[in-house]
């Protein structure tokens, strides 16, 4: 029985996320001590991690644990960038953002602007900017990916078909030295070309350290649009070579 009722609470776990004792215990039909015992023994086992009032599933936190990780990887360098990007945004515009860390910290810088369009695929952007006074958020529909808080699928590309905005910020998992841009998802590269397509102009914002390398999957030039936006950890021979592939190269202002 308590195999059977333990497996009960992982299942509403799963479903419904954090879960209280008592609501547990209310669903399964016994006491909130039973179910406290119960919690003790699915973490032993790996099952979830208790807190405090109830449990939630270990890989949400796993999750959560790891954007924020990948969030301060190179904090300073997205902070010169997001700055500099922020300029570039005038009240009154459309802007389109895919997901991604980097394009995080740019929104973080628009708090400021007013009646802004923006268009993401992005659940931690459309969070940051919900209840911002003049920027509306349109978060485009779509399939959630399990290893990433973002949208994407056939849908997502439909609703990008259909779209235009006066401006795409987008980030990458590499760029070589000749500026083409790529993502290590084959899923995610078509739904970024879609949205480089639906924008007037596109700036690819990314720190220095994915220069100079490439992904699984190539999905546009930067040369092709206005440019790239990236901090000063930028090394000269890297710069140099972009420049002579014919990106426009824009350092980011030191973040104050």
């Amino acid at each position: 029985m308590s195999r059977s009722r333990r497996s009960q609470i992982q299942a509403l776990l799963n479903k419904h996320g954090e879960c209280s004792v008592e609501f547990l215990a209310r669903k399964c039909n016994v006491s909130d001590m039973t179910i406290r015992r119960d919690l003790m023994v699915l973490e032993k086992g790996g099952g979830l991690i208790r807190t405090h009032g109830g449990a939630t599933p270990r890989e949400k936190v796993l999750f959560e644990f790891q954007f924020l990780d990948r969030a301060r990887v190179n904090d300073d360098a997205k902070r010169q960038i997001a700055i500099t990007a922020g300029k570039l945004i005038k009240n009154g515009q459309s802007i389109m953002m895919d997901s991604g860390t980097t394009t995080l910290a740019v929104a973080k810088e628009l708090h400021n602007h007013k009646q802004l369009s923006l268009i993401t695929t992005s659940l931690p952007i459309a969070a940051t900017l919900q209840y911002v006074t003049g920027i509306n958020v349109l978060l485009l529909g779509g399939f959630v990916r399990c290893d990433a808080a973002d949208l994407c699928g056939a849908l997502t590309e439909t609703n990008l078909e259909n779209l235009r905005a006066d401006m795409a910020l987008i980030g990458a998992d590499a760029i070589d030295l000749k500026g083409n841009v790529y993502n290590k998802s084959l899923e995610v590269a078509r739904m970024l070309s879609k949205m480089t397509a639906a924008a007037a102009v596109t700036y690819v914002v990314a720190d220095s350290s994915k220069i100079g390398s490439t992904a699984l999957m190539r999905f546009g030039s930067i040369p092709r649009w206005k440019g790239l936006i990236t901090d000063r950890g930028v090394s000269k021979q890297h710069a140099a070579a972009l420049r002579q592939a014919g990106v426009n190269l824009i350092i980011g202002e030191p973040a104050k």
